[in-house]
């Protein structure tokens, strides 16, 4: 059984889930869990990965449209290194910081391989917003742009690999910022003040953590529709075009690679004049929402459900 497997099943028993985070009165709660061999690619710091986990958490909680008040982690490692401690510490609490939150601790533990987990916490001021709300005629959006994870590793490997072939000062200088890149492209921003602003005007939303593609296909089945996407409006990252050898690969990269954590929502066309005033980052309109039967299309032709998958 994969995780998706799992988790319908677990929908079955459990009345909150189906959606990025549970609501409960008025309050949204979300965990993750993240491994060093899945999620922290070579060359990873503390830092980034005290960060990351704790930002996946939040992005959750933006895709409901709520404000983010808390977030806790629980960190294993097979030891615990002062400086290393320090860093993630202080990677959490800069992505609460930069969100309004606040980064509280959590608890330490001795694990084979080095693991977090998260939890955050968010406050509603409007109604959630749910995946399964998309309505034939809605226009399909995404913030931001996609394809900074898929850059990043590319970045990594190159770290890894080396220049090779020369002077090893120089190669050593560029393996550096190969790797400071890549670290840097990894600390991405959850987008609560965007989903916030979303809020009132979204039909259905969700984070592309697992990919655009895979994304568009769990929102068809909660909202019980297709949609269809034009491959000219993805917004696709400098940093992954950079790294990439033509248009095409970089187009399949920023639609099934995932780990972006951007927001994926429905909003009636004519919203969208006071959603792109409202909201602090740029609303690309990929396509519509069309009947279920029509499926999931880009440019005409099937959109494959792939992407991002744990374990």
């Amino acid at each position: 059984m994969d995780e998706r497997a799992a988790l319908a099943l677990l929908a079955d028993e459990l009345e909150y889930a189906g959606d990025d985070a549970a609501v409960v009165d008025d309050l949204v709660v979300t965990t993750d869990m993240l491994h060093e061999t899945t999620d922290f690619p070579a060359g990873t710091t503390r830092y980034t990965a005290g960060w990351r986990a704790v930002g996946a958490s939040l992005s959750d909680v933006a895709a409901m449209g709520a404000e983010a008040v808390v977030a806790v982690a629980a960190y294993a490692a097979p030891e615990f290194d002062g400086e290393d401690l320090l860093a993630f510490v202080r990677g959490a609490r800069d992505v609460c910081d930069l969100v309004g939150a606040d980064y509280v601790g959590g608890d330490l533990d001795g694990h084979d391989e080095f693991t977090v987990t998260t939890t955050a916490i968010g406050r509603l001021e409007n109604d959630p917003v749910p995946r399964s709300g998309a309505t034939r005629g809605d226009l399909l959006c995404v913030t931001g742009t996609l394809g900074r994870s898929a850059a990043a590793l590319e970045y990594f490997a190159l770290a890894q690999d080396g220049g090779g072939g020369g002077d090893e000062g120089k190669d050593e200088g560029k393996d550096e910022n190969n790797n400071e890149r890549a670290n840097e492209l990894f600390q991405f921003e959850p987008r609560i003040e965007a989903g916030r602003a979303l809020a009132p005007h979204a039909t259905a939303m969700m984070d592309s953590s697992d990919g655009l593609a895979r994304s568009l296909h769990q929102l068809g089945e909660a909202s019980g529709c297709g949609f269809e996407v034009d491959a000219s409006h993805v917004p696709i990252a400098e940093s992954l075009r950079d790294v990439t050898e033509t248009a095409d690969e970089a187009l399949e990269r920023a639609t099934t690679f995932g780990e972006d954590f951007e927001l994926v929502v429905t909003i009636p066309e004519g919203a969208l004049e006071a959603v792109r005033k409202a909201t602090p980052v740029p609303i690309s309109v990929l396509g519509s929402v069309v009947p279920h039967e029509d499926g999931i299309t880009m440019d005409g032709e099937p959109l494959p459900d792939r992407g991002f998958t744990h374990g």
